[in-house]
């Protein structure tokens, strides 16, 4: 199972906690994006951003909590960028979308809400890298883990596509039993609040 950290959430500031991500063996830099529209709250610029991951050698796994996901492709394919994901709920016309990432070279992702279903995804399946499933409602770091996610992830792993599937949202050492079958998972504050993080990426691991 990959890892991929989300640093929004730490007991540091930003730039010590992506060194800190940077020196374990964690295979993403898991990059929240918050625009205040498609979510209450609003981060980061892309400035800020650009800035920020100079601190890490890791491959970014973004994430666009935002409405107008087309506004910030450009900016987030010049960067590490592996993964770019945008939400299935923000936008009328996945498949442009999906086009565009592609478009630079850059695998895509569609993220949905617990309460979005893994059968409103199946137009655009076989056309994307990964499916992120939220475990929380998007938008705030530290929230309680929704079990129920986990039948989306075997419904998800059912289907004969070359995509992963990765979970979001209150992932520790007790809610990663629930979604053993996914490829990927992220978390945040049980790893970046914690005073050894590759202690924490091991227990997730195992």
């Amino acid at each position: 199972m990959k890892i991929s950290v989300s640093f929004i959430k730490s007991k540091y500031n930003e730039k010590e906690t992506i060194k800190l991500i940077d020196k374990t063996d964690a295979d993403y830099l898991h990059v929240d994006i918050m625009d205040g529209k498609f979510v209450e709250a609003k981060n980061y610029s892309f400035k800020q951003i650009e800035k920020l991951v100079k601190y890490t050698t890791k491959k970014l796994d973004v994430h666009l909590m935002c409405e107008n996901p087309s506004k910030f492709i450009k900016d987030y394919a010049l960067l590490n960028t592996e993964y770019l994901t945008f939400h299935l709920e923000a936008v009328k016309n996945p498949s442009d979308i999906i086009n565009e990432i592609h478009s630079y070279g850059i695998k895509c992702g569609i993220s949905i809400k617990p309460s979005t279903s893994v059968q409103s995804l199946m137009p655009y399946i076989n056309d994307i890298e990964q499916v992120l499933v939220m475990s929380v409602e998007p938008g705030e770091g530290g929230q309680e883990f929704m079990t129920d996610v986990a039948t989306k992830i075997d419904q998800l792993k059912e289907i004969n596509t070359n995509f992963i599937v990765s979970v979001d949202g209150g992932i520790n050492d007790e809610t990663i039993n629930y979604v053993r079958n996914a490829d990927m998972v992220v978390s945040g504050s049980y790893i970046c609040q914690s005073d050894n993080y590759q202690k924490q990426i091991n227990n997730l691991r195992t």
